[in-house]
């Protein structure tokens, strides 16, 4: 699938992701980090629709492409979520609501973007894929 490139000035292109962090210190089951993605992706996508529209729809209309990485921590994944602030990046931060496995209120993900791959790439780089 070929990529799609949003213009920014004259002749600049950037490509639009979204990234999802699920923590793996839960012992949640595969199906409930699948949930738990869901649910940040639909509310990251959903905070950038109404801050930018454009870019959203640009996202929507490529593809949608998003990665999904991992932390061990729950510390680890305040850090990042205080970068993503500091650089005005959207995200939205998933609690569960503990009907099934977990105790209610329990951070389980953080969804970020869609967002430009450059700039989310320093702060999540790092981490590894899910």
């Amino acid at each position: 699938m070929e990529s799609f490139f949003i213009i920014f000035g004259l002749f600049q292109l950037e490509e639009l992701k979204q990234v999802i962090i699920i923590r793996t210190d839960l012992g949640m089951s595969t199906g409930k980090k699948c949930a738990q993605a869901c649910h940040a992706s639909i509310s990251a996508s959903n905070v950038v629709r109404r801050r930018n529209k454009s870019a959203w729809k640009a996202w929507i209309n490529s593809g949608q492409k998003k990665i999904i990485l991992k932390v061990g921590s729950l510390e680890e994944l305040y850090v990042i979520q205080e970068q993503l602030k500091k650089e005005d990046i959207s995200s939205s931060l998933i609690n569960d609501a503990g009907l099934t496995q977990l105790p209610p209120g329990t951070a389980t993900a953080l969804g970020i973007g869609p967002v430009l791959s450059e700039k989310v790439d320093k702060i999540t780089g790092n981490l590894k894929l899910l």
